[in-house]
């Protein structure tokens, strides 16, 4: 029997570390994303293997059944993806103590549409994945994980773009339309650097501030205003806006002053700052630009979302 699971990658667009105190936040799924195949097998073994964008396995293991639930996520000490992979599927299993329970075997393969290094969404794919293959509550799966907001697992599921908000620790997805007239003038630009959002958070949440009351309706009205936005120059208003909050909240400089001053537009950071991809917003192709400072990766906003 084969099995085939699919979820989409994200950005967000809005609201990054301050989606975790409660704003609202406006995330798009990607047209790349992962998926996930199981066949079943009688090796008595979960047999695993990784596929990159090229084709190329760039992970492979293989686990005994009848040993690998016999852990628990406490005595787990997640160093290398081997143990990581082991604290998902061990996670799964204490969600559904059903998963796995009454199997032979199987052989699990990943696809990714993206290259890794991009922060597309590897992990947030992967946990959406094993939780519709172990039926479990994937932003579950997620907070017993990797953890973090779980922005990523909405855009996993979603084909529009959302916006999310935690209540009460508890995800609130609504799909937007959100479709700007000015499309053709967003790019996607990769600062060819992996940023690893867990350290973001972990910064983040050593300088948030206890009263985060208006900043935080700062910024939700900065995501309501994006998305009845209808011209150019105001959503670049709306982006420098932002940056300048995020900036002032983890005392950190804005991308756009550290690498992109002379830049004719305006440039936000997406996701945890200081690498992944920056949204750029500008009257003509800044592509060679870009290129120039030595960033080859420019993507426009409707080749990339989805």
């Amino acid at each position: 029997m084969l099995q085939n699971f699919n979820s989409n990658g994200k950005l967000l667009l809005t609201g990054e570390y301050v989606v975790l105190d409660g704003a609202k936040a406006l995330a798009v799924p990607t047209k790349q994303g992962q998926s996930l195949h199981v066949t079943t097998t009688n090796t008595k073994q979960i047999e695993w293997l990784s596929f990159d964008v090229q084709k190329n396995i760039w992970f492979q293991d293989s686990f005994a059944l009848d040993q690998v639930f016999k852990t628990t996520l406490s005595n787990l000490i997640v160093r290398t993806p081997t143990t990581r992979l082991q604290q998902v599927l061990v996670a799964a299993r204490q969600l559904n103590p059903n998963f796995l329970l009454h199997s032979n075997g199987v052989n699990v393969e990943t696809y990714l549409d993206f290259p890794q290094h991009w922060g597309l969404g590897t992990s947030s794919t992967l946990i959406n994945n094993v939780a519709q293959w172990a039926k479990v509550n994937p932003y579950n799966l997620l907070q017993l994980t990797f953890g973090g907001s779980g922005y990523d697992i909405a855009c996993a599921q979603h084909n529009t773009p959302i916006a999310y908000t935690l209540r009460d620790n508890k995800p609130l997805v609504t799909p937007v339309a959100f479709s700007p007239s000015f499309a053709s003038h967003l790019y996607f630009v990769y600062l060819n650097k992996k940023q690893n959002s867990r350290d973001g958070i972990a910064h983040y949440k050593v300088l948030r501030k206890t009263n985060l009351s208006t900043d935080l309706s700062k910024i939700d009205a900065i995501t309501e205003a994006m998305l009845s936005c209808n011209s150019l120059s105001s959503f670049t208003t709306l982006m420098d806006t932002h940056e300048s909050i995020i900036a002032r909240l983890t005392q950190q400089d804005t991308v756009k002053s550290l690498f992109f001053k002379d830049f004719n537009g305006a440039i936000k950071s997406l996701g945890a700052w200081g690498g992944d991809f920056i949204l750029a917003a500008t009257s003509t192709n800044p592509t060679s630009y870009f290129n120039a400072k030595g960033f080859d990766t420019v993507i426009p906003y409707n080749d990339m979302v989805l």
